[in-house]
């Protein structure tokens, strides 16, 4: 994974108003069937991550999720908003950095 491009992306993604950033607004997203993406940073709670696994198991959502190695600073200073966890909602973009977390 290149981790530099796929921040750039996000924040790209974030400039561009294709970011659902934090618990809330990411589920909410997820939950409508807006989502094409879901992220987590790594240094979420395993709870968290339980959480949407769970609503998107009884609402039976499928899309892709990546555990990733970015932390919540990194997409804090890439993106200007700390969150843990990020629904992409433009499927231009979520193809994009699904093929940049694959590399």
């Amino acid at each position: 994974m290149e981790k530099n491009k796929v921040l750039s992306m996000l924040g790209l993604a974030r400039r561009a108003g294709r970011l659902s950033m934090g618990h809330d607004t990411a589920l909410s997203a997820v939950m409508d069937k807006n989502a094409y993406l879901l992220l987590f940073a790594s240094d979420v709670s395993e709870r968290l991550r339980l959480e949407f696994k769970t609503a998107m198991r009884k609402k039976e959502i499928e899309l892709p999720v990546f555990y990733t190695d970015i932390t919540m600073d990194e997409i804090h200073f890439s993106c200007g908003y700390k969150a843990g966890v990020i629904a992409i909602t433009d499927e231009n973009f979520s193809k994009k950095i699904i093929s940049l977390l694959e590399d």
